[in-house]
């Protein structure tokens, strides 16, 4: 078995803390290991032979990323010109697996995720990794929700087991991050997990499917295949990636595929994706607050205030969120977060480049 890290993400909801020459996947948010570094020691205790893992990002991120994962052999970093979302960075590590062993299986993980209780974590993706080496299946990782997550998507699935294997059923639908009153029916269905976004399946069963179901991309990926090991490869890629539509793996393929499974697991699970995920996971003191760095607070509960540079103080606040670095303060709601991508998106407009 392989293991793809999808490491190309910019992280744009943990602004300001994450920027372009520093994305979330390379920081150290929750202890002194980044991100990337974590899920590494996680997929480790899977197999310990740092060859079997790779990393997919840009080129720039590559080299940062180096630096942080040593034990990688630098041949194990595949470089996609620009970000295209998860299918053609899904197709792209499926090709070089592929050439490297025809019936190879592939386990994919997002770099900047936080798994506790790794011993159920390993147990799942081995249950998912038997059943992809012995059938052409493709088989995700649904997390049993404990609250009605409007941040996440939604897998339902067919609450008869498949025959005698444990934890394994059928999927029968993916749904989009819900409002709030539709999770809420989600989970008090009991027919719907998490979307983990780990997925296990052989490099040749998720190649024959895009060539059925998304026939350009495989076009474009079939051209680069034949490139790989030449002088032409990076003329090669660099062509093709420009042909290439941007898609994720879940609109392209499982949506469309009749032979998507899910393995149902419980282990503690929290996609990192803004300041509110990072909030939800951090130790709290008595008044429910969170608090990094030289902070004062008075009067103050159910807030994060993360201020590693500069004393803070923050007086009469509920539900508050405070970033306070050197160059740049982020004040919202909490509940707010999702929306600082679009703070970003203006910084972007305006050519405001130092702050990005």
């Amino acid at each position: 078995m392989y293991h793809i890290i999808l490491a190309g993400g910019s992280g744009l909801r943990f602004w300001p803390q994450s920027r372009k020459d520093r994305p979330k996947q390379l920081l150290s948010i929750l202890d002194d290991d980044s991100m990337i570094r974590m899920t590494i020691n996680r997929i480790k205790k899977i197999d310990d032979d740092p060859s079997k893992i790779f990393i997919v990002a840009s080129e720039k991120l590559c080299k940062l990323i180096e630096k942080d994962v040593t034990e990688i052999p630098k041949e194990n970093f595949i470089i996609e010109p620009s970000g295209k979302n998860t299918a053609p960075a899904i197709g792209l590590a499926a090709l070089h697996i592929y050439h490297k062993d025809p019936s190879a299986v592939m386990g994919i993980y997002p770099s900047d995720h936080l798994i506790q209780q790794e011993d159920k974590f390993v147990e799942a993706i081995k249950i998912a990794e038997k059943m992809a080496s012995e059938q052409s299946v493709l088989v995700t990782m649904g997390i049993t929700p404990t609250y009605p997550a409007t941040g996440y998507g939604y897998i339902q699935y067919n609450q008869e087991k498949d025959g005698d294997k444990t934890q394994i059923y059928k999927v029968k639908t993916f749904a989009e991050k819900p409002n709030l009153s539709t999770a809420e029916q989600f989970v008090e269905s009991n027919e719907f997990l998490w979307n983990g976004g780990i997925f296990v399946w052989k490099a040749e069963v998720i190649l024959l499917l895009m060539k059925t179901f998304m026939c350009e991309l495989h076009d474009s990926l079939d051209a680069i295949y034949d490139s790989i090991g030449t002088p032409q490869y990076n003329t090669v890629l660099d062509r093709e990636w420009e042909l290439i539509q941007p898609q994720s793996i879940d609109y392209g393929i499982l949506e469309n595929a009749k032979n998507v499974y899910t393995v149902k697991t419980d282990f503690q699970w929290n996609d990192m994706g803004s300041w509110k995920s990072l909030f939800e996971v951090m130790d709290k003191n008595q008044n429910n607050n969170v608090a990094k760095g030289e902070v004062l607070t008075l009067d103050t509960k159910n807030s994060m205030i993360y201020s590693p540079d500069r004393l803070t103080a923050i007086i009469g606040m509920d539900n508050i969120a405070v970033v306070n670095l050197e160059d740049t303060t982020l004040i919202m709601p909490i509940s707010e977060a999702e929306k600082v991508r679009d703070i970003v998106k203006m910084l972007e407009s305006m050519n405001k480049e130092e702050y990005l």
